[in-house]
């Protein structure tokens, strides 16, 4: 999810000795190996698909049974009021980093990330679009991860931030308008102040004609000038209005499967054969962003029955 700025520091603290003291208390049993497989990166796994051990993005979440060990972290997701999708503690071990990526994927076109750091120091910096910061204990910031961004934890110890997956909503929105003001509202331990809501339709059966152009005009709007963006802004065009004529005799109904892939599998080989190496303005190539935003999840591989035409990972980077 874009914003206009690389970094966001949402209005609210936390109390960063009872975060770290509830945090601290996990057996060490509850850690796991980062699923990128980067080196000193471990999670604890608080919301998953159906409460499950998986890092997956896809399915009903729940949380698990480390998030009912941790009475404060609950109060801090019911102060936020998310609609809480895959969300974790991140470990970043000392002298370990998260290498400089792009999160083009849809999870991140529809979603953002909060983060509050429980364990850290100053030596611990996050960059985000050549803007690097250190992210204190207790504060609660969003980024842009549609721009490069790295973290690399220069001190001694184990940094752990709390790691919150949510779409957008009326209180999140709230919180990022009063950003601007300034002031910071405490949130002392005590009663969650509200019932934890957790995503439980997070990918279309069949993304709908609507989604599909909203999520095209998002990536020109973010591409590169060239003599030949028209064409490929006309062959997707084109793309969307058969999608529409699908759409309109199947919607989401298992004989539209095949019809769908064979348009996919089509303006994929169409934009192949432009032969032109579209970029967007954070240098990610367009035809991967279009991969993993639009042709890869516009279709579940689940619908109707067949030969399900291949996609890229939908994801640069596991995140």
């Amino acid at each position: 999810m874009r914003f206009d700025r690389p970094f966001i520091k949402l209005p609210l603290q936390f109390d960063a000795e009872a975060l770290e003291r509830e945090v601290r208390a996990l057996p060490q049993s509850a850690w796991v190996p980062h699923p990128t497989g980067f080196a000193g990166n471990e999670a604890v796994r608080l919301v998953t698909v159906r409460g499950q051990p998986t890092d997956g993005f896809e399915g009903p979440m729940l949380p698990t049974e480390n998030l009912a060990r941790l009475p404060y972290v609950q109060q801090i997701m019911a102060e936020l009021d998310g609609v809480w999708s895959r969300s974790r503690l991140m470990g970043l071990g000392a002298g370990a980093e998260v290498p400089e990526h792009v999160d083009a994927h849809y999870h991140w076109r529809t979603h953002l990330r909060i983060h509050v750091p429980v364990i850290t120091n100053p030596k611990v910096l996050f960059t985000c679009d050549g803007e690097t910061l250190h992210m204190a204990a207790g504060e609660c910031w969003l980024f842009d991860s549609f721009r490069w961004h790295r973290v690399e934890n220069g001190w001694t110890e184990r940094r752990v931030h709390l790691v919150l997956d949510t779409v957008m909503t009326p209180s999140l929105r709230k919180l990022i308008e009063a950003a601007k003001d300034g002031a910071t509202e405490f949130v002392k331990p005590g009663a969650a102040t509200r019932e934890l809501r957790f995503e439980q339709v997070n990918v279309p059966a069949v993304m709908s004609p609507w989604e599909i152009r909203c999520h095209v005009d998002f990536i020109f709007s973010n591409a590169v000038e060239h003599a030949r963006l028209s064409d490929l802004r006309g062959l997707l065009d084109r793309f969307a209005d058969d999608w529409t004529s699908v759409w309109a005799q199947f919607a989401a109904n298992p004989p539209g499967a095949t019809p769908y892939r064979r348009l996919i599998a089509r303006y994929r080989a169409d934009i192949a054969a432009l032969g032109t190496d579209f970029v967007l303005t954070n240098s990610l190539p367009l035809r991967e962003a279009l991969d993993q935003i639009v042709f890869g999840p516009a279709l579940s591989p689940n619908l109707g029955s067949g030969n399900v035409v291949a996609s890229v990972p939908r994801q640069r980077i596991a995140s």
